[in-house]
């Protein structure tokens, strides 16, 4: 590549992240409409789906999100009956986030959505593993803020 190449579009490593980014969070919209839930609010059961309860410090860093961000998300999580937010018993200052019933209850429902994504993809599963093994390893190298 010379260097008038470096700068454009197409040959940009963030581009290419952003808009596979966007277009697979679109492709999920279907499956979590039947759900009554959006992207952000299925990455939020995930986590909660593997570590019931949560403290919410944990919860943000596990989803790369600020508090900013994720305290509207866990309000209307709250408010649609999938979660509850409380004070922690050895710390008041700290809030812990758990699954309610129906947050539970949602597992199940959602349990066919990776299978069906990786169909909608295209790729073989090897192909989506490495993709997904090499994007946690770039993660891991960035330089946290």
């Amino acid at each position: 590549m010379n260097n008038k190449d470096y700068l454009k579009l197409d040959n940009q490593l963030c581009f290419a992240v952003y808009t596979c980014s966007k277009e697979i969070i679109r492709l999920y919209r279907p499956f979590l409409d039947k759900l009554g839930i959006t992207y952000t609010h299925y990455i939020t059961l995930l986590v909660l789906w593997e570590t019931d309860p949560i403290p919410f410090k944990k919860l943000c860093n596990h989803l790369y999100l600020d508090s900013g961000t994720m305290t509207p998300v866990l309000k209307s999580m709250e408010k649609k009956g999938l979660l509850t937010r409380s004070r922690m018993e050895n710390d008041e200052r700290q809030i812990s986030i758990s699954l309610t019933q129906l947050g539970r209850e949602l597992k199940e429902q959602a349990a066919t959505i990776p299978l069906q994504m990786l169909c909608r993809t295209q790729l073989s599963p090897e192909e989506a593993n490495t993709l997904r093994d090499t994007l946690h390893r770039l993660l891991k190298q960035l330089p946290q803020a």
